[in-house]
C-alpha cells in the first residue's frame, strides 16, 4: 500500500470536514460549558475501536493496519476474515456522525453545513470501505 496515498487522502478529508469552519464567524465563550451527566462520556471512544475490530473479525489494530498496508479494503477484511462488514460500516457512520454532531454544538459549523455533511456521510464512507490503497 502506498503510504503517501494513504496520507493524502487522510489529510483531504480533515481538510474537507474543517473546511467550512474556517470560513465561518468563531465565537469565543468565557464561560466553560457544563456537564449534564457525572459518566465520563469520553470513556466510551476507548471501547469504539474495539467495536471495530470485532465487526471486522481482527485480534488487534496492529493486524488491521498489516491488512491495510498489504492493499486490502475494509470490504476484503471482513470477507476474508468472517466478519460483518455492514456493522463495521454502520460503526464508522456513527462516529463520523458524532464528530459532526459535536462541531455543529461547538459552533463550528452551521446547521447548513451538518445536514450537508451528514447526507454524505454514508456514501463517503462505503466508498472508502469498498477501495483497496494498493
Amino acid at each position: 500500500m502506498n503510504m503517501k496515498r494513504v496520507f493524502i487522502l487522510g489529510t483531504m478529508m480533515i481538510t474537507m470536514s474543517f473546511a467550512g469552519s474556517a470560513w465561518s464567524k468563531t465565537t469565543i465563550s468565557p464561560i466553560p460549558e457544563p456537564k449534564w451527566s457525572i459518566v465520563d462520556l469520553n470513556n466510551s471512544r476507548e471501547n469504539e475501536g474495539d467495536e471495530l475490530l470485532a465487526a471486522l473479525n481482527q485480534a488487534s489494530e496492529e493486524e488491521l493496519k498489516e491488512k491495510l498496508y498489504q492493499g486490502h479494503s475494509l470490504r476484503t477484511i471482513a470477507e476474508s476474515s468472517g466478519g460483518n462488514y455492514a456493522k463495521a460500516i454502520a460503526i464508522q457512520i456513527k462516529q463520523l456522525q458524532a464528530q459532526l454532531d459535536e462541531r455543529l454544538a461547538s459552533g463550528s459549523i452551521s446547521s447548513e453545513q451538518h445536514a450537508l455533511q451528514s447526507m454524505e456521510i454514508a456514501g463517503l464512507i462505503t466508498a472508502s470501505a469498498d477501495k483497496a490503497y494498493i
